[in-house]
């Protein structure tokens, strides 16, 4: 995890970096066995299908079941020796359960929300001890050294809106309430990025967080104008225009920047993770094109 999160910074120019892990980390510490399938993704040889199943999940103390992403946090900022911050991660309690209910990835979300909309209650018994397990690994990382954190809620688009503030939102406040972001006086910057949620920019904006994470079919001037300057946004390039040529990632990234106009609370990023074929040298470009342009939307800070 370490040298995965260091290598990138050896050939780019980033800002930060963020910790290499793999996001289903709690529920493989939770029991439910972790593997992976060529081709198909990860999965779990446990799935929950019952209520049972779910009353007898453990919380996992971090330090303990997830000690070894503690180490690599540790690891990590000693490398870092302050050159730039380390973010650490977290996926959403709704997130994580989609992956728990289903066994792995899915296309129709059928299982989970089958428990969803069947048996709500034993929904909201198992998001409760995500949200439990989530703050507690995320303050772990926190005091390992982890200098900023981010809650990515990848599936939360696939639920409607009143079902997203009632299973997906309201365990991300629940998560930033517990929170230890004050560290010897100095505060943890915290990210919120919920994919295809562009829509309730609004209700995630009192959800508590520092910045919102936006994906690249959100338009960042309209998110601007819907939150002022309540919090941060982060994003928001669509990750396959990376396939384009590097003139061609140049000319998005400076729509990108005009589009958020000048002033302060904007972290470029990509709208989503980057794809494992991407020509290394068009990610440069996107880099070298941020810090080329970017200056000139402060010049006034």
């Amino acid at each position: 995890a370490c040298e995965v999160t260091l290598q990138p910074l050896r050939r780019f120019d980033f800002d930060a970096a963020i910790l290499f892990s793999d996001i289903l980390t709690i529920p493989d510490a939770m029991g439910l066995g972790l593997y992976f399938t060529e081709g198909e993704g990860p999965k779990f040889h446990h799935p929950l299908r019952t209520a049972a199943d779910i009353e007898k999940l453990p919380i996992p103390d971090p330090e303990l079941e997830l000690g070894y992403v503690m180490d690599a946090v540790r690891l990590i900022r000693k490398n870092l020796a302050g050159s730039v911050p380390l973010i650490g991660f977290s996926g959403s309690p709704w997130t994580l359960a989609t992956y728990m209910v289903e066994g792995g990835s899915s296309k129709s979300f059928h299982r989970v929300k089958g428990l969803m909309y069947e048996q709500p209650k034993v929904m909201h018994m198992l998001l409760d001890k995500l949200a439990q397990s989530v703050a507690s690994y995320l303050n772990a990382q926190i005091a390992a050294g982890a200098q900023a954190v981010m809650l990515f809620d990848t599936w939360g688009g696939v639920l409607s809106t009143e079902d997203y503030a009632e299973f997906s939102l309201y365990y991300a406040k629940q998560i930033r309430s517990l929170l230890n972001t004050n560290v010897n006086g100095q505060q943890i910057p915290t990210i919120l990025f919920s994919k295809g949620c562009g829509q309730w920019l609004e209700a995630m904006t009192d959800a508590g967080y520092d910045a919102l994470g936006l994906d690249w079919q959100t338009d960042i001037a309209t998110a601007r104008a819907r939150v002022g300057n309540k919090v941060a946004l982060q994003g928001n390039m669509d990750p396959i225009a990376l396939y384009a040529q590097p003139e061609i990632i140049t000319e998005k990234v400076k729509t990108i920047l005009h589009k958020y106009g000048h002033g302060s609370g904007h972290v470029f990023n990509l709208g989503h993770g980057i794809l494992p074929d991407i020509n290394p040298e068009h990610v440069k470009a996107m880099v070298d094109a941020v810090h080329q342009y970017s200056p000139a939307y402060h010049s006034d800070l």
